[in-house]
């Protein structure tokens, strides 16, 4: 299926590893131009040598004039944007809340929520002169159920899904498309280290918490990237022109985190 998305001029946050490469690659396979940012420096290093066409800067997106600069610079570079992928997040820590550290909670929400806001704001005036202009959030399945033991994470969560329909109302106007996708339990090493740290936490084997995450799904297998990234190119593509304000789950039906 041709998606047309040879003209397209993307830009993808923490597109250096995990969902976001895949979601490079994806938008490289079907003939974008991409601009990407990172905070790891080794697999920004390595994203360069795999695609020489990439233009790709490391970026703390919590830090409101680091992600203005990379925004414009990336949007100089492709020569406007029609795309924007808010992937950066973290994990934040697992514990119960009276345990949180104050920074904890703050770094979370700023990389996860606040960061989305930085780079977005100054990124739509280049959406608007765009003539498909499309925001695609990166949520997760803990912003639509909740995450005990990670109320950080879930909390900026939630927050995206709220931007997300909010910024649909403000730009729909502009014919600028805005949503969100869910993810479930996604295979790859950040999944595992969740899973790791509740396993430790909670005085129990791996095995065990892999086992009660999938009893609460339909389908009991891992999310890939790939599967993410397919659903990011939807949106992107002619066919997504009119979807909008919406919270994408991709978990395998999941009724219950945690």
């Amino acid at each position: 299926m041709d998606l047309h998305l040879g003209e397209v001029r993307a830009l993808v946050t923490a597109g250096a590893g995990g969902i976001g490469l895949e979601i490079v690659r994806a938008l490289r396979e079907a003939g974008a131009r991409v601009a990407l940012c990172d905070l790891d420096e080794d697999a920004l290093g390595a994203a360069r040598a795999a695609d020489a066409e990439l233009f790709a800067r490391r970026c703390d997106v919590a830090d409101e004039a680091e992600a203005g600069a990379f925004v414009s610079e990336a949007v100089a570079a492709l020569g406007g944007l029609d795309l924007l992928v808010n992937n950066a997040g973290i994990a934040g820590p697992t514990a119960p809340l009276e345990k949180v550290d104050a920074a904890d909670w703050a770094r979370t929400l700023d990389v996860c929520l606040t960061g989305a806001f930085y780079v977005t704001r100054a990124a739509i005036p280049a959406l608007r002169a765009s003539d498909r202009g499309r925001i695609v959030m990166m949520s997760s399945a803990a912003g639509r159920l909740g995450f005990a033991n990670r109320a950080p994470y879930a909390a900026a969560k939630w927050g995206v899904i709220g931007l997300t329909k909010s910024l649909a109302r403000e730009l729909g106007g502009d014919g600028i498309t805005v949503n969100a996708i869910l993810p479930g339990l996604v295979a790859g090493d950040r999944q595992r280290r969740v899973m790791e740290a509740r396993a430790q936490a909670q005085g129990r084997t791996m095995a065990e918490i892999e086992a009660e995450a999938f009893a609460y799904a339909s389908i009991k297998d891992y999310v890939t990237p790939r599967q993410i990234a397919d659903q990011v190119l939807f949106l992107a593509s002619p066919s997504g022109a009119t979807i909008s304000g919406q919270a994408i789950a991709i978990d395998g039906d999941l009724g219950m985190l945690g």
